[in-house]
């Protein structure tokens, strides 16, 4: 499943189980089809608004671009 994101965070001072995760980025991502859910982003790279990601378990990532061939 992929998405666009619709708007961003990163959460700085965490809840009590996800501390030592901290920092980390969260996102409204607008699904294909326009409905909208909320998700940790994973992969290492910072996402930015209007950015595509690709859902990935239970979370999403940037999505890989495509090399024209």
């Amino acid at each position: 499943m992929t998405g666009i994101v619709y708007s961003d965070t990163v959460v700085h001072a965490a809840p009590a189980a996800f501390a030592e995760e901290a920092p980390y980025q969260v996102a409204i991502v607008q699904l294909e089809g326009g409905t909208k859910t909320t998700a940790r982003i994973i992969g290492g790279e910072r996402v930015k608004i209007g950015d595509r990601v690709v859902q990935s378990g239970s979370a999403f990532r940037k999505e890989a671009l495509r090399k024209e061939g």
